[in-house]
């Protein structure tokens, strides 16, 4: 098993090897970005390529066309998500990138076609890649509401789930309009019910249960914090205050 860590975004990808085909987790956000994934694929195996989509975001999606020919399994709703608003998403990403003064990004995206899922499941898949079997599980709503775990052995492709940034557990960007607060702390105890040895985080390095405990509980107090704020109890400043994540983060998680 491979992993990938790239500047852009902080994003991590994965890499399955098996006796007869490999399985690639997650494609980068560009076709030129996944061109360059699929060459350093190739760089290990020369392997027919499998790819598991972990959740819909461009970061993670975009980079399908570079692999024309490979089976794409995600989410049912992950499909339903690319459909629906993947135009919109690359559009937005797109003039992102050209007001932060990247147009060599903004240009690559707004060039690259949103690919669908050919293969689509709703609680667990199971590929064999000949000779080592993974399993494709949705361990509820989160990040997402179509996040997906790779389960290789003991080592868990978390994607979004679980993100390792400098400062902490989560950015700001971990919490989005799909986000489901309320029920992520249950999706990462899915995933530690999976007892890996490693967890490969959607962004920065890998990381371990004792990661996953303490990401697990700062999700539940910003819940409880969001309730207290919704319900009059708490005013935003003392809820900043009492949270375990950064401002910008706790502001994003509780909007």
């Amino acid at each position: 098993m491979y992993t990938r860590r790239y500047e852009e975004l902080d994003l991590t990808v994965g890499l399955v090897v098996g006796g007869e085909r490999c399985l690639v987790v997650d494609t980068r956000g560009s076709r030129v970005q996944g061109r360059e994934l699929a060459g350093a694929v190739r760089e290990v195996t020369p392997l027919p390529v499998t790819i598991a989509l972990t959740h819909a975001h461009f970061d993670h999606a975009f980079g399908v066309s570079a692999f024309p020919h490979a089976p794409v399994w995600a989410h049912t709703r992950c499909r339903t998500a690319l459909a629906a608003r993947g135009d919109r998403d690359r559009r937005e990403w797109t003039e992102r990138y050209r007001r932060d003064g990247r147009s060599d990004l903004a240009d690559e995206l707004a060039a690259t076609p949103v690919v669908l899922p050919t293969r689509t499941f709703d609680d667990v898949a199971r590929l064999d890649l000949g000779g080592r079997g993974v399993e494709l599980v949705h361990p509820g709503r989160g990040h997402t509401d179509h996040d997906v775990l790779v389960v290789a052995g003991d080592v868990v492709f978390a994607g979004d789930l679980v993100e390792h940034d400098a400062g902490g557990s989560f950015t700001a960007e971990s919490f989005g309009p799909d986000t489901d607060l309320d029920a992520w702390p249950a999706a990462l105890d899915v995933v530690a019910g999976h007892r890996p040895r490693v967890v490969v985080a959607g962004h920065g390095e890998p990381v371990d249960s004792a990661f996953l405990t303490r990401a697990g509980a700062q999700l539940r107090t910003l819940a409880r914090l969001r309730s207290d704020v919704r319900a009059g109890a708490l005013g935003l400043d003392d809820a900043l205050a009492a949270s375990p994540l950064r401002a910008e983060v706790t502001r994003a998680a509780l909007a």
